[in-house]
């Protein structure tokens, strides 16, 4: 994978300890700098914040069609490794976390095949992690 300048996102979340127990356990990021209001965590490399803002649970803006699936908007996430991507799947089923979608394998066999899955923190924001058989075709038509 290429060196890319790293992201930083703040996103609302309604209990900073529900955040925690999520981000930290659950998906196992490490916890930055923090205060009574929010939280910092090393999201692979990046920098995710969580504020505390009460009754934050996020509406979505909508949903897009994805191969029979409901995508919800909007969404975030990150590009994994397939190993790390697995590790992560199995790291939240075994949370009892429920997925919004299944893991499962996109474009199989053509270019830009990836596994992808979402699911939500229990602030309501949604995620999506993906990992892609090879990362140069990320954008392949």
């Amino acid at each position: 994978m290429t060196s890319r300048p790293g992201f930083h996102l703040a996103i609302p979340v309604d209990d900073l300890a529900r955040a925690r127990a999520f981000y930290g356990g659950v998906l196992g990021l490490a916890e930055g700098r923090s205060a009574e209001t929010w939280v910092d965590w090393n999201f692979y490399g990046h920098q995710l914040v969580t504020h505390a803002v009460p009754a934050a649970r996020q509406a979505d803006a909508g949903h897009n069609p994805v191969d029979g699936h409901d995508v919800p908007v909007p969404h975030f996430g990150l590009i994994l490794s397939i190993e790390d991507f697995h590790t992560l799947a199995d790291r939240i089923r075994a949370a009892g976390i429920e997925f919004v979608i299944e893991p499962y394998l996109r474009f199989a066999g053509e270019p830009g095949e990836q596994w992808t899955m979402f699911l939500r923190d229990p602030a309501g924001n949604a995620l999506e992690f993906k990992a892609f058989r090879d990362e140069s075709q990320i954008f392949a038509r």
